[in-house]
């Protein structure tokens, strides 16, 4: 068995045309979606994601506001900052690009961003609201992974899911939306004892630990799906994912491949939550 591929760039690519439309609705109401998009210091990652966000943002019809300070930007500045944009009714979404210079505290900033405004999904109340199932703004990238499933016709309900990493951008949120859709859920991380024991197990799994080769084929169920969320580089410097994808997809039934997997599903959710914003006015 070779496993069939999740196409995230054909998928994106559909989903913009989605959001383009609705863009489209809104601005004949003389509402311009917009998102304003915070870069602070010079990581190259960074300035490379804040890049792809604004592109996409313009190419799909949304208005993008980028606003590059230097390291030596102070948190008070930040903050003053965040709050003239919770203020500004031209903005509906605002995003400030992780990770931040180690003199700001990222927990803080994220927490200034207006509920109504966070469309990464990462203020507590976007994560409560997750919680416990009422409307509000998902985490960008799981939120993503859960549109691939949707897109293969993927049934969760009674299958088993794994979900390797904890994180509060990644494991956990995909972990809460796994378990919405009626599937049983085991969360692994660095403290599992036995990571295969649980993947073997697993209809589904969701690596996300930013670690290469963390699930290899003779860890995969024959059959399972595998959603690869990671983002490393091999020996010879190139793109690679957290899964051993030659190896695992002879196993699986569907895998994401990287790159071209959950990458471009990522940018496209932020772009659904703008729009979701700008239409809840």
């Amino acid at each position: 068995m070779t496993a069939q591929l999740i196409d995230g760039n054909a998928l994106s690519k559909q989903l913009r045309a989605e959001v383009a439309v609705r863009a489209a609705k809104l601005t004949e109401r003389g509402i311009t979606p917009g998102l304003a998009v915070i870069l602070v210091g010079e990581n190259p990652a960074s300035q490379v994601y804040v890049r792809n966000k604004v592109k996409a943002c313009q190419d799909a019809g949304l208005h993008s506001v980028l606003e590059k300070y230097p390291a030596t930007l102070t948190e008070a500045e930040l903050l003053a900052r965040v709050e003239a944009l919770n203020n500004d009714p031209s903005i509906h979404g605002i995003l400030v690009q992780l990770p931040l210079p180690k003199h700001i505290d990222d927990h803080k900033v994220i927490e200034s961003i207006s509920p109504l405004k966070d469309v990464d999904g990462f203020h507590v109340a976007s994560a409560g609201a997750l919680m416990v199932g009422e409307p509000g703004f998902k985490a960008c990238t799981p939120y993503g992974c859960m549109k691939m499933l949707e897109s293969i016709g993927y049934d969760l309900r009674g299958k088993h899911a794994v979900v390797i990493g904890r994180s509060n951008i990644v494991g956990k949120p995909m972990a809460l939306m796994l378990l919405q859709s009626s599937a049983t859920v085991t969360v692994c991380h660095s403290a599992t004892p036995d990571l295969a024991y649980h993947t073997r197990q697993a209809d589904v799994v969701v690596a996300a630990v930013g670690k290469r080769n963390v699930l290899t084929a003779d860890m995969v169920k024959p059959g399972a799906v595998v959603i690869d969320v990671g983002m490393n580089r091999d020996d010879e410097g190139k793109l690679c994912g957290d899964v051993d994808f030659a190896g695992v997809k002879e196993v699986a039934s569907w895998i994401t491949p990287v790159p071209g997997g959950v990458g471009p599903m990522t940018i496209t959710m932020l772009l659904v939550n703008t729009i979701e914003a700008a239409e809840r006015l």
